[in-house]
């Protein structure tokens, strides 16, 4: 049988009515939801566990009752059995209703004064193979009002005085049964124990959330002007105080990350604008001689080609760290760092002389463009200030791979070797061994070694006398893995403030 297609239609609008209507009556707030949710499970289970109760109550009741109804048929008809009652059934304490009926023919033989005259109580028998019958009679015919019900409890007798007979023992309802007084009372203190339980949920959990509520109005407040705030940070040591302070770790790293960018803005900016200074005043000097003499132009095309080169390395020193700030993971490889200072600064003819120590292969995963950066940073930096010799050593310690860049240079002062790691920092001797440099060459190098899981220092050569550069990088186990293809091209060698 198929729905006609407007049954479809209302049973779809039946849905979306109760969706809705869901809508509007959900609660809105975690305080809410949560006492809504811990409320309905636990009505839920008081419900099931109220209905159980009951029904364990009135079976448990019911059944001490029918036993002593039973008690008392078992005593008549142990009596019967000898001799038959010539007045009537003596009334038990507990059960005063009490007849000997015929089985087949449900006279009454004998019976209680409380039933005396009156038809047989029940017309039922025991099954075949059975001896005793339960059953619940109601009516007038119980000896009581109309509304009150009797619980019967019937033994099948033979060879009795009477002949085959039925003995039935009847007692009225006990009262926890007959009315509603259990039912009553216990929904009455599942419905106070949920209230108190709601009003305990709702106080409880509008305490917890309270320092949300201030953490909240902490962060309506803050903004890129603002972001040395921080969160207030409740004394509890639940997920809310967790939250608090990892949020104020972020604003710390956010608020550091904000100052850098802002420091780096500015210093950009800076070296930017002398060099565009500069092209600018020469073009306007040039432009305003009626008679430019052309060895004049020469010279100035010359300085102009100059300034271009220097805003083109710092425009590309520029876009390094900022790929470096981004975070992005470029294309790694197993790389052996003997080798690649062999391969890619030939260690023969050249000044200053450049000397390679290593005592076998020493491996890192790293983006080989990046690595050679670094080292060309180094090897730079330590060709402009040398006298006469570079040494580079290779090696490894304690789970790292170690390229120490030593030169016989005047060295850097101990309270300067952190300062040549700012961007656009320049010591007095490297402005005047390289007017064009632009302070970014170690920066961009102690980044990349960062990137890499790695450190980058300045310090005192004990072996030369003059700087030593320490770049450590995570070692790489195990013999180089296949390459993937890189680009054939060499990073440019910035300039470096040693």
């Amino acid at each position: 049988m198929t729905n006609a297609p407007g049954d479809n239609g209302r049973v779809s609008g039946w849905d979306d009515g109760l969706r809705r209507a869901w809508e509007r009556i959900r609660p809105r707030s975690i305080r809410a939801q949560v006492t809504f949710t811990a409320l309905a499970g636990l009505a839920f289970l008081i419900g099931v566990g109220l209905f159980l109760t009951l029904f364990f109550i009135r079976e448990t009741v019911m059944a001490q009752v029918r036993d002593r109804a039973a008690e008392e048929a078992l005593q008549v008809a142990d009596h019967i059995a000898a001799e038959p009652y010539t007045g009537p059934i003596p009334e038990g304490e507990a059960v005063l209703r009490i007849q000997v009926v015929a089985r087949d023919s449900g006279e009454v033989l004998a019976s209680s004064n409380t039933l005396e005259g009156r038809p047989q109580l029940t017309s039922e028998r025991p099954l075949p193979g059975e001896s005793r019958l339960d059953t619940t009679v109601c009516g007038p015919g119980t000896g009581v009002d109309s509304q009150t019900c009797l619980l019967v409890v019937g033994y099948s007798v033979d060879d009795t005085v009477y002949g085959d007979v039925v003995v039935l023992a009847a007692t009225g309802m006990p009262q926890i049964v007959a009315t509603r007084t259990l039912e009553a009372t216990m929904l009455v203190t599942s419905a106070a124990l949920l209230v108190a339980t709601g009003l305990v949920i709702w106080i409880g959990v509008g305490r917890a959330l309270r320092p949300v509520e201030a953490i909240r109005a902490q962060l309506d407040t803050l903004s890129v002007s603002a972001l040395d705030r921080r969160l207030p940070v409740p004394d509890s040591q639940d997920e809310i105080a967790h939250l608090a302070r990892t949020a104020n770790d972020s604003l710390e790293r956010m608020e550091e990350a904000v100052n850098r960018q802002r420091r780096f803005v500015s210093d950009a900016s800076h070296e930017l604008r002398n060099p565009i200074a500069g092209m600018r005043t020469r073009l306007e000097v040039e432009l305003s001689d009626p008679d430019p003499d052309p060895r004049m132009r020469e010279m100035l095309l010359t300085g102009l080609l100059s300034d271009t080169e220097r805003l083109e390395n710092i425009v590309s020193d520029l876009l390094e760290l900022a790929r470096l700030d981004s975070g992005a993971t470029p294309v790694q490889e197993t790389i052996e760092l003997a080798g690649l200072v062999s391969e890619e600064f030939a260690t023969g003819r050249r000044a200053p002389e450049l000397r390679l120590h290593s005592s076998g292969p020493v491996y890192v995963y790293a983006n080989r463009l990046r690595v050679v950066r670094v080292l060309t940073n180094l090897i730079a930096n330590a060709t402009r200030h040398a006298e006469s010799r570079i040494d580079v050593i290779v090696r490894r310690e304690e789970g790292f791979a170690v390229v120490e860049v030593h030169d016989d240079g005047a060295g850097i002062p101990p309270g300067e070797r952190e300062r040549v790691f700012e961007r656009f920092s320049r010591l007095r001797e490297s402005r005047e061994r390289d007017p064009g440099g632009s302070g970014l060459g170690l920066p961009i190098s102690r980044e990349i070694a960062q990137a890499h899981g790695g450190s980058l220092l300045a310090g005192h050569s004990e072996l030369l006398g003059g700087a030593a550069f320490v770049l450590r990088i995570p070692e790489h186990a195990g013999p180089p893995e296949q390459s993937p293809e890189r680009p054939s091209e060499h990073p440019r060698g910035p300039d470096h403030p040693a």
